[in-house]
């Protein structure tokens, strides 16, 4: 059987009478040319999904009648706090964090960041993540929040936490860990902008309960880091 096309309907319109509009009305009919009477696939980014059909089409509404749906337990574990960079390379951690199922995405003001962190998430960020949860099939998206000021107002951020990790350039070597830290459930791990962190935001998430650690002898990306964190964290969590 053919995959069938996917559309976003977010979870606070997931009722009856069901109606796609914007940019996923125009997508299923101008784009794929969906026609009255086809079966598509719905995901609310919550974890439910339904095959549904297409019961009328106009210029800026799709209707749809729910066939069949069903729930997919969250088993994510991991958030990324990442020091604001570059633009260059967002979107493609945005796009990874969906394929990886990683449970949030914190972008934080750091001493060392590359321009301002935003007040509020860019609609052009959620956007990444659906088109990324259409290719890989994912019905959960991301957790997205931005952190402004210091690197205290990420750790008052972080006090829903458990296991709490900051990936280090200066940590020593032996403090590489096991693959099942990132695993764990409720972890948050902090990587640094591309200038690294500054000795006083280290101390400081030191004293506030968070372990340094390595990722080895060679000085990584953010976003080499952010994909090696995703990465090991999905892979250990399919041998649960």
């Amino acid at each position: 059987m053919a995959r069938l096309n996917s559309f976003h309907l977010p979870a606070e319109n997931w009722n009856a009478p069901f109606v796609l509009e914007g940019g996923e009305a125009k997508h299923l009919g101008k784009v794929l040319r969906t026609r009255v009477g086809d079966t598509v696939r719905l995901f609310d980014g919550c974890g439910r999904e339904g095959l549904f059909t297409v019961t009328d089409i106009t210029k800026s509404k799709v209707q749809l009648e729910l066939s069949e749906k069903s729930s997919i337990p969250d088993s994510r574990n991991i958030t990324l706090a990442i020091g604001w960079n570059k633009s260059s390379r967002r979107n493609w951690i945005l796009e990874k964090s969906v394929e990886l199922q990683t449970r949030g995405l914190i972008f934080f003001q750091s001493e060392f960041s590359q321009g301002k962190v935003p007040s509020e998430i860019k609609e052009s960020w959620n956007e990444k993540l659906v088109a990324a949860a259409k290719q890989c099939g994912n019905t959960w998206l991301p957790e997205l929040q931005t952190v402004r000021g210091s690197i205290e107002k990420l750790i008052e951020a972080s006090a829903p936490y458990d296991n709490k990790l900051f990936l280090w350039e200066k940590a020593d070597e032996d403090t590489v860990p096991d693959n099942s830290v990132f695993a764990a459930e409720s972890t948050l791990a902090v990587i640094g902008p591309e200038g690294g962190f500054s000795q006083r935001e280290a101390e400081l998430l030191i004293e506030n309960g968070f372990k340094p650690v390595s990722l080895g002898n060679s000085i990584l990306r953010w976003e080499t880091a952010a994909l090696l964190c995703m990465g090991t964290a999905y892979l250990e969590r399919q041998k649960i």
